[in-house]
């Protein structure tokens, strides 16, 4: 879990990067499957350190407090939705190919088949789990009786994890948010690991053309945002940053407005062919927390345990799934920052955001979606900003994003058919998703008005998601 705050006046990066176990190494990992499917998949779970780091910072109500709403909806269980019923089906095969079926166990109806749109799913465990949890704490998850319980799950399932890494908890560390003007407006975000810095440098970008034009939909503009998109990629691909150095860089290049320019100019009316065509593996789930207060404050939260359903694993006894985040790491070049080393963290795409305007926090935002998060993350600030668009206006707009090898993922209606058409004329390859299509992210978002008082909530239409407010 990676966070951003603003408290008392200040703003924080919270990086709650999890670690690689003492046991992972390389040579364990030849087989790809082993990185994504399974118990040799997981890392050190990092999300209940990182919540109850800022709990025990940050927070004014007591950790058995916030932990009682998810007892309660353990418990009592909830209603099954279409996307989660859908997700099941999708992910069938991948359940059993778990050897010990512990995921399908636990997510699956009588642990065989998906769920139907309106069954109660319950989670007896998982709520016996969150109640010790809330009872001893949440350093008991990674020194107590849950850690054992945890240790001896993974030695009977050949995993890595074990109660020595838990131990060594993952308190996560507070770094300093990077931040830069988008037509004036100050956008903080999270440094490296994550890809905060690739949406700043898409907002530089795109400053260099007219507001006019970012809001015409025609093939032109969706050409120009899409190559943009993959010159940033680009360079973030390019230029690894060692998250543990970066504050030492004195000139952040790559966060220069003339830098920014020089890749916006570099733009042609055509496809940039001289960009590699070779596409990165890609990771699936992710999920994003907005929150802002009365007082100023405000949090954006982006956890995640990759791949929907995580390593499709889950914790004998304990009811929660595995994440599956070794699959983040790199395995050939061992210059990289985030080559596979024990205790080791992996990058990530998330960029929780803070958007400033009058020197206080007018929007808190970010989004699942794996390499995407950056394109939707940006494409709705400048929805927002350059067309004039309240946030609900916004995030029905149709997406597009553009990977490395020039594939363009965009979301069609029938006014989208000319400009699909050109776009491949200029050589782009097509991926047609449907109109809210749950691959292009999840915008989950509040704002402070700056007209009267209170606040608007957005929860992305693509996904499930709610947008409450509490007196």
């Amino acid at each position: 879990s990676l966070a951003i705050l603003h408290i008392d006046g200040k703003t924080i990066a919270v990086d709650g990067s999890s670690r690689a176990p003492s046991l992972a190494h390389n040579s364990f990992f030849e087989k790809r499957s082993h990185r994504f499917i399974g118990y040799k998949a997981t890392t050190v779970p990092s999300t209940i350190a990182t919540i109850g780091y800022l709990n025990e910072k940050y927070g004014k109500l007591d950790w058995e407090t916030i932990v009682k709403p998810s007892i309660r909806i353990a418990k009592r269980g909830y209603r099954i939705t279409k996307l989660q019923h859908e997700l099941q089906k999708d992910n069938l095969r991948k359940f059993f190919r778990v050897k010990s079926k512990s995921g399908a166990k636990y997510f699956l109806k009588d642990g065989e088949v998906p769920y139907e749109i309106g069954d109660l799913f319950v989670q007896e465990d998982l709520a016996e789990f969150l109640s010790n949890l809330s009872k001893y704490g949440y350093v008991s998850f990674y020194q107590g009786e849950i850690a054992k319980q945890i240790d001896k799950d993974m030695k009977a399932n050949k995993g890595f994890l074990r109660s020595e890494d838990l131990a060594f908890i993952p308190v996560p560390i507070e770094r300093k948010p990077i931040s830069r003007r988008y037509r004036g407006i100050r956008v903080y975000t999270m440094p490296p690991p994550t890809a905060g810095d690739t949406m700043l440098l898409v907002l530089m970008m795109l400053a260099n053309l007219k507001k006019s034009f970012l809001r015409s939909r025609t093939p032109d503009s969706y050409h120009f945002i899409a190559e943009t998109f993959r010159k940033a990629l680009l360079y973030r691909t390019q230029r690894k940053f060692n998250p543990e150095t970066y504050h030492q860089i004195d000139k952040k290049t790559h966060l220069s407005r003339d830098f920014a320019k020089s890749l916006s100019e570099s733009i042609r009316d055509s496809m940039d062919p001289d960009l590699p065509l070779k596409e990165f593996p890609d990771i699936e789930d992710t999920t994003h927390l907005s929150v802002m207060d009365n007082e100023g404050n405000a949090v954006g939260i982006t956890q995640s345990i990759e791949l929907v359903y995580g390593s499709k694993a889950a914790a004998d006894g304990l009811g929660f799934l595995y994440n599956n985040y070794m699959s983040a790491f790199e395995f050939e070049n061992p210059s990289h920052p985030f080559y596979l080393r024990p205790n080791s963290i992996p990058w990530t795409s998330v960029s929780p955001s803070i958007i400033f305007y009058n020197h206080e926090p007018w929007i808190v935002l970010g989004s699942p979606g794996s390499a995407r998060i950056f394109s939707v993350v940006s494409h709705f600030i400048s929805r927002v900003i350059d067309g004039d668009n309240s946030m609900d206006i916004a995030m029905t707009r149709p997406r597009i994003h553009c990977s490395l090898d020039g594939k363009i993922s965009i979301e069609a209606d029938d006014s989208g058919v000319e400009i699909i058409r050109h776009l491949k004329k200029m050589g782009y390859k097509i991926d047609i998703r449907e109109r809210f299509s749950f691959y292009l992210g999840a915008i989950h978002a509040v704002l402070k008005r700056q007209t009267g008082d209170g606040f608007q909530g957005i929860a992305e239409m693509r996904r499930d998601g709610t947008a409450e407010g509490l007196n």
